[in-house]
């Protein structure tokens, strides 16, 4: 008990009913403590010489001596309510915190009633990327895999998190820890198990095609390469449809069913793979006839976070049975969950497949051509947009062997019954391009000349490397959308803002579907020059009724272009399902959103044995 709690106590057994009372003598109440009177006996009978040593003020006030006016009684009876009110306010206050500490803490376990998840430094991941705990997950992972399965080789680790076309922000620094190469669903689970036990984040990797940083391991994750899951498991010709592995590439799947007159129709970059494919939701030249990757993807087998396997639909054709995870988990940039089996839809092979392409003074005729196209009830298989630029960058970058007019340029693709329905066909278009300016126009007539005029379509972007000034430059791109009407308009005025940068780029895309790509070209100092340049671009797809990306994904670099594109809530409701899927967001971490309030501000050190090991931009500290 508190010095002043008793001294108040002590005032009970002190103050007099009555001046008359008999205890008004100036001794002490016979309530006191024995041991206190014995104590006062043994003192000196002369008051001055009893205070102020040996009695408490408050003693001093409530046991009267006729030494004191009435008017020392008051002061001291003033000041003890006052200490009293201070005291009872002190217990209040202490009582009233101690409340405030328990509904706090109650709340904390209380489940989060929001619909969304907005940005908290409350929710930010923790990692645990220690060096004892990442080798006691290295010793699980080579006793599941095999040591040969397991690499932390640097050349390898880098490869593996920036490319030529999607360079990692902070170059070798952002790598992964461990590359790992399962090769079956039951491997990945584990792995996923091994890392959800120990906390260490995950990213997937197939082809390394992926653009807008998808693949930068910024947080020193544990890299599940599928490259060895790459087996066609079914081809069902009856029922229309495959199921592949992750790591078969598009381009060796549609040699194979060719040989049965099939097609998987998505048609993304040379060297794309169905796993990368499924994350970022891609389409392709095809994607003016057929759809996009959405359109071809039946089911799946993802393994969650924790390791959970799960279908997310069989094979039929259609099915109305619960939500529809299978398109939550395409375009999901293996943020919440990793593919391991797809069962793909696959359709007849077109046949007498041709080429014509034509050269335009200007693509807005260019494009005006393309409208009209749509128009006149054609249905042909591919119209792609490459200009100027682009087609300097085709003859420079020794794809092909043809040297083409440098002007804006639309390779068509035309498929049919007969050769004869073909070149019908090839006719009508040579017509609607020569109304709008046409300047060129060639067509193949056979499979090799149509093989070797798509050839130049199908490198541009690769060709576009050629156009580098030296080899430190770089690329940024957009991957604008609209709807088709408004596709001239808005490259017209994208091609205004590259000009007025001074910058060097180029536009290429699938015009058919209102899809082009704004290409960028910029030395480290023009950086944010050419960053502008995109996100301007972008914001001008947006007040079209457009999109920041129709093919490409978000990743790292277009995350602020989708909250421009959708709002906080949208984004923030993304977040949600993120949460509930992956709640300590162990696969690939702050893609597509952020993860943390401030990630440049609030980068933090892994400290272990031996210092820090690693700088973590989405947060996380070793438990050593």
């Amino acid at each position: 008990m508190s010095t002043s709690l008793k001294g108040v106590m002590r005032l009970r057994c002190r103050i007099p009913i009555h001046r008359s009372h008999p205890q008004f003598s100036g001794q002490p109440c016979r309530h006191v403590h024995h041991k206190r009177q014995n104590v006062r006996s043994q003192q000196s009978s002369d008051p001055e010489k009893r205070w102020p040593p040996h009695r408490s003020i408050l003693e001093t006030i409530f046991v009267p001596n006729p030494t004191y006016s009435n008017t020392h009684i008051l002061v001291g009876c003033t000041i003890s309510v006052l200490l009293c009110t201070i005291i009872y306010h002190q217990n209040e206050n202490h009582k009233l915190l101690k409340q405030l500490e328990e509904l706090s803490s109650r709340r904390s376990h209380l489940p989060d009633t929001r619909s969304t998840t907005p940005l908290s430094p409350d929710d930010s991941p923790k990692y645990d990327l220690s060096p004892s705990n990442l080798a006691l997950a290295r010793t699980k992972l080579e006793s599941l895999l095999d040591q040969e399965n397991v690499t932390d080789q640097l050349g390898t680790l880098i490869a593996h998190s920036s490319t030529s076309w999607s360079p990692a922000p902070n170059g070798d620094l952002d790598r992964p820890s461990l590359i790992v190469y399962p090769l079956t669903t039951s491997d990945v689970s584990n792995i996923a198990k091994i890392c959800h036990e120990h906390r260490i984040p995950m990213i997937a990797f197939s082809g390394g095609t992926s653009l807008e940083g998808t693949l930068a391991a910024q947080n020193g994750e544990i890299c599940i390469d599928f490259k060895r899951m790459n087996k066609i498991l079914e081809i069902n010709k009856d029922n229309s449809d495959v199921v592949v592995q992750p790591g078969v590439g598009y381009e060796e799947l549609n040699e194979v069913l060719a040989k049965q007159e099939l097609l998987f129709p998505p048609d993304p970059g040379p060297g794309a793979q169905i796993g990368g494919m499924i994350a970022q939701g891609c389409s392709g030249t095809n994607a003016y006839r057929y759809g996009t990757m959405k359109d071809w993807v039946l089911g799946l087998t993802v393994v969650l976070a924790d390791g959970t396997v799960i279908q997310t639909r069989h094979r039929p054709r259609k099915s109305s049975a619960g939500y529809d995870l299978t398109r939550l988990i395409v375009a999901s940039e293996g943020t919440l969950g990793f593919v391991t089996e797809a069962s793909l839809k696959v359709t007849l092979k077109p046949k007498n497949i041709r080429i014509a392409v034509a050269s335009f003074p200007t693509i807005h005729k260019a494009t005006g051509t393309t409208l009209q196209i749509n128009g006149s009830g054609h249905q042909l298989e591919a119209m792609e947009l490459l200009d100027d630029i682009t087609m300097h960058a085709v003859n420079e970058g020794g794809y092909t062997t043809k040297t083409w007019p440098v002007k804006p340029t639309i390779f068509f693709k035309f498929a049919g019954d007969s050769e004869a329905a073909v070149q019908k066909q090839i006719d009508v278009v040579e017509k609607l391009s020569k109304k709008n300016g046409c300047e060129a126009f060639v067509r193949s007539k056979t499979d090799a000349e149509a093989d070797a005029l798509w050839a130049a379509r199908k490198t541009a972007l690769w060709s576009l490397l050629a156009i580098k000034r030296n080899s430190d430059d770089q690329f940024l791109s957009a991957d604008v959308c609209v709807p088709i009407g408004r596709l001239a308009d808005c490259i017209e005025a994208s091609s205004k803002l590259l000009q007025e940068s001074g910058l060097l780029g180029s536009f290429l895309g699938h015009v058919g579907d209102g899809n082009f790509h704004t290409t960028v070209l910029y030395s480290a100092h023009e950086k944010e020059k050419a960053r502008k340049v995109i996100r301007d671009v972008q914001k001008l797809g947006v007040e079209m009724q457009g999109t920041v990306s129709g093919e490409h994904g978000i990743g790292l670099e277009n995350r602020d272009a989708l909250v421009m594109e959708l709002g906080e809530g949208a984004v923030d409701a993304m977040r949600a399902v993120k949460r509930a899927l992956d709640p300590l967001g162990l696969l690939n971490p702050g893609k597509v959103f952020r993860l943390k309030l401030d990630e440049e501000d609030d980068k933090k050190a892994v400290v272990g044995e031996g210092g820090v090991e690693r700088v973590l931009t989405f947060g996380g500290e070793g438990k050593d």
